[in-house]
Formats: C-alpha cells, sequence, structure tokens
C-alpha cells in the first residue's frame, strides 16, 4: 500500500483591529473557505501586530472576540481548521527576536509599510518596522508551504523566504530548517475594491462591513459616486465602482447579463445601485444571521480558540526545540 501524502500546510491571519469588511472576505477568508479541504490549515488572530496600533485594551479583547465569531460564521470548520490566537503562542516572539538578530536596518527599511510612513514624514513605532520579521516567525514556526495574500502582501512571504534562507545558512549550514514559505493569490480578488474606487480599507472609510444590517448596507451604496449619464445612455462597466463591487458577487451568465446591460445602455445607476443592494443582502444576511446564533454560546467558540491554540503552541514549540539548540542557548 502507498502511504498517503501528508497535506500542505497553509497559514494565514487577520489583525482584530475592528469590524471586517467585503474585502476582508473576498480577499482572505473566501480563500480560506475555499482551501480548507485542500490544506491543513492554520488560520490565526493576529492580536500582537493589532498592537501596532490598538493600543487599547477593552477594545482588543472586544476585538478578539468578535473575529473568533466572524471566522466561525464564515463558514470555518474547526475540524479541518486550526483556529488560534497568535498570543498563545509565546515562542513566535522569541523566534522574533532571534530573526531579528539575523536582520540588517537596511534591510527592513526597503518594507513598504515602513517607506510609505518615511514618504509621509511619519513617525513609526518599532513595531511596525519589525512588522516584517514578527509575521516571518508567525509563518516559519508553523512550517507552513502557503500563504494565502493579496498582491500587495506578497512582500511579506518574501521576508519570511529571506529569513528562512538566511538562518539556514548561518545556523542550519544549509540545512533546510525552515521551509520556503510560497505566497498564495488568486488573481481574480488581488485587490478588492471601495465604494470609491480604492482598495476597500478602513483608513479610507470606503468599505462595506462584512456583517453590516440592511440599513447600513443601503447607506453604503448609495453612496457610491456615479457619473452624469442617463439610463439610456451606454456606460462602461469597467470604469464604474458599482459594478466593480458587483462582480464579487456574480459570476458566468448573471455578471455577463449585467454587463450586457451596462454596455447596451437601459439600465440606470439608480436600478444598479437596488440590484446591487439586493445581492449583498443576500450575501450577508445569512452569516449575519449564523454569527447572532454563534454569540450566543461564547463558552464554545473560546473553547474552540483554546483548543487550537494548544495544537499550535505544540508544534511551535517542537520547532523552537530544534532552533534554540542550533543557537546555542539550550544546553541542557
Amino acid at each position: 500500500m502507498f502511504k498517503k501524502e501528508p497535506k500542505k500546510i497553509l497559514l494565514s491571519g487577520i489583525k482584530p483591529s475592528g469590524r471586517l469588511h467585503i474585502g476582508n472576505y473576498f480577499g482572505a477568508m473566501q480563500q480560506f473557505l475555499n482551501l480548507q479541504d485542500q490544506y491543513d490549515n492554520y488560520i490565526f488572530i493576529a492580536d500582537y501586530h493589532a498592537l501596532t496600533t490598538l493600543q487599547n485594551g477593552a477594545e482588543m479583547k472586544k476585538n478578539i472576540k468578535d473575529l473568533v465569531l466572524d471566522y466561525l460564521a464564515v463558514g470555518l470548520d474547526p475540524k479541518k481548521v486550526t483556529l488560534f490566537k497568535q498570543s498563545d503562542l509565546p515562542q513566535v516572539h522569541e523566534l522574533c527576536w532571534i530573526f531579528n538578530c539575523l536582520t540588517t536596518v537596511p534591510y527592513l527599511m526597503r518594507a513598504h509599510a515602513y517607506k510609505d510612513a518615511e514618504a509621509k514624514n511619519a513617525e513609526i513605532n518599532v513595531g511596525v518596522f519589525d512588522y516584517p520579521i514578527l509575521m516571518a516567525a508567525d509563518i516559519l514556526i508553523q512550517d507552513a508551504d502557503v500563504v494565502p495574500v493579496g498582491q500587495d502582501q506578497k512582500q511579506h512571504v518574501e521576508y519570511a523566504r529571506d529569513t528562512a534562507q538566511k538562518f539556514n545558512r548561518v545556523f542550519g549550514k544549509s540545512v533546510e530548517i525552515f521551509k520556503m514559505p510560497e505566497p498564495l493569490i488568486l488573481k481574480e480578488v488581488e485587490t478588492v475594491p471601495g465604494t470609491d474606487g480604492r482598495k476597500m480599507s478602513k483608513s479610507y472609510n470606503n468599505v462595506i462591513p462584512l456583517f453590516a444590517t440592511d440599513e447600513e448596507i443601503k447607506k453604503a451604496v448609495m453612496s457610491i459616486p456615479t457619473d452624469s449619464k442617463g439610463v439610456a445612455d451606454p456606460k462602461n462597466p469597467d470604469e464604474s465602482h458599482l459594478f466593480a463591487i458587483h462582480k464579487l458577487f456574480l459570476k458566468g451568465p448573471k455578471l455577463a447579463e449585467l454587463r450586457a446591460r451596462y454596455t447596451n445602455g437601459g439600465l440606470g445607476y439608480k436600478e444598479a445601485k437596488e440590484l446591487l443592494i439586493a445581492d449583498l443582502q443576500a450575501f450577508i444576511g445569512p452569516i449575519r444571521e449564523r454569527r447572532e446564533a454563534l454569540a450566543k454560546n461564547m463558552n464554545k467558540v473560546m473553547k474552540i480558540l483554546e483548543k487550537g491554540g494548544q495544537k499550535a503552541n505544540k508544534k511551535a514549540e517542537e520547532k523552537m526545540r530544534k532552533v534554540r539548540g542550533l543557537v546555542g542557548v539550550d544546553i541542557y
């Protein structure tokens, strides 16, 4: 008999920095859902990453609980996915320090977040500067094979690969102590557009909340800017902020039909917005209801998170025992 090959490991996480929006779903969560049968999944709550901007203990606690509810409400199955909290793995931060001692300041200065802050003459905290190395530790300590990321986050995986190579060379004598992770990018959701056409982001105030009420959905859609073309006028769907969001929800013939209505004329922006509102409500309504049901049994939800943390912690400790021996601090 042939031995069954173990599944490759997928790892990703989201910061508990506030309400999720549909950009988080289509840019990350949908991938988690679609891949949960294909990989051995480790999906975490990046609470220590969130500390770079969120420095309110009560708000952090609430956001962590909200995010684990969000993960479960969209359909992540704890039987297939190891859900855990980053801070339940102190080994990650131990490994981050070891990586820091191999990493030069000029190398980190090339990170996009640092360069953006520098261009704006903004002072940033050390956590933001060191963010790529903490993320490298997140990825490498679990032996991740693939990391689902947006196109704009691909550099984080490149940092993890560079760090793995350097550690393997310095301490492993070129033996693969750490795997070389690969970015997993789905082309059709590289960047999820917001209501103003830019990338959907809370910082741009252009989001549609993932668990929005019907009233919030209407308000967000009605705020989407349009041009002055009338109902009968042909419209270019590829220049429409409305259509850019709508095509997240429609595929195949339905999407082709909507595109034709734009290009042929006869579709006014009022009707286009009403169609988008209806499709958003049909998508969000059921997952909002699941979330409300889950919230009634938070003890069960917290046990899922705790159990996932124990599993991820055990795996991280196994890796760190090897690392401590290689760097020479484990002398017993």
